[in-house]
């Protein structure tokens, strides 16, 4: 079977166990005190990670890049987390990474990224990503940068791949009504936005985190600055969710009766 080339593209953010408040600041929206925040490696994005080297490991001589954007400080500081997980080689770009990017911008970016990548072959490549992300849900961030690299064979909410003796590919995709669809690809290249899978995170092993810190660090410095121009993109205000709570305490009464007092409650 023939290796894979696999590049997974993950954005960085905000520690979820933090309380996040948004602020109109100079340059648009914001969330306060963003760069003093924690920040780790997008969930979904590190599921699809995760899920790339132990593909990679099943199958000898393939590769992982992992091709992250955002700040420079904070890219350093979860790198220094995720590099212990699993081996890859680290591929930077300097550039804001919060919820008030646009999608299009970034993908634009993340694929010029993946171009320039030397020694790529593009007939064995697998471009994975999260299918949503924790900054915001857009869902097309990788569809776009899989249209701008001319990958057709995409596919979106994926649970599960398998890779036949043929080299072809068998994914466990989310389809509406909580069910599954399982397509077959005949092989590279060709584009998965990961939902969860079904993969542990993996402990970790400094030995792994030494080895990759080795070439993180070079890669940090020659990250490349990226503006990301959000032409066209306005917010009129950003503001948390309002909280609303009404109590009620009854006895004995029916379930359909509390079902029809919640339904109307709702509509009012």
């Amino acid at each position: 079977m023939q290796p894979f080339h696999i590049i997974v593209c993950g954005s960085i953010v905000p520690d979820p166990l933090q309380t996040l408040e948004p602020v109109t600041g100079p340059s648009g929206p914001a969330l306060k005190n963003e760069m003093m925040l924690p920040a780790v490696l997008d969930p979904w994005a590190a599921h699809a990670l995760f899920e790339a080297a132990n593909l990679a490991k099943k199958v000898p001589g393939s590769k992982v890049w992992l091709v992250s954007l955002g700040p420079k400080a904070k890219l350093q500081q979860v790198m220094m987390t995720i590099a212990q997980k699993v081996p890859f080689e680290f591929v930077g770009l300097d550039a804001p990474a919060g919820g008030f990017t646009e999608a299009y911008d970034v993908a634009a970016s993340l694929a010029e990224a993946i171009r320039t990548i030397p020694g790529l072959d593009r007939s064995r490549l697998l471009v994975f990503g999260g299918w949503e992300s924790a900054s915001r849900g857009a869902c097309v961030t990788m569809q776009m940068v899989g249209e701008r690299l001319g990958i057709t064979d995409q596919f979106h909410g994926v649970d599960e791949l398998s890779v036949a003796a043929d080299g072809s590919l068998q994914v466990l995709e989310r389809i509406e009504g909580g069910r599954h669809q399982v397509s077959v690809c005949d092989g590279p290249p060709a584009l998965l936005g990961w939902a969860t899978g079904s993969l542990p995170e993996p402990p970790n092993n400094p030995q792994i985190g030494m080895a990759n810190m080795r070439a993180i660090m070079p890669a940090l410095q020659r990250a490349k600055p990226v503006k990301l121009a959000g032409e066209g993109l306005n917010f009129s205000a950003v503001s948390l969710p309002s909280q609303r709570r009404e109590t009620k305490i009854v006895k004995d009464l029916p379930a359909g009766e509390i079902a029809r007092e919640i339904v109307e409650w709702i509509r009012s």
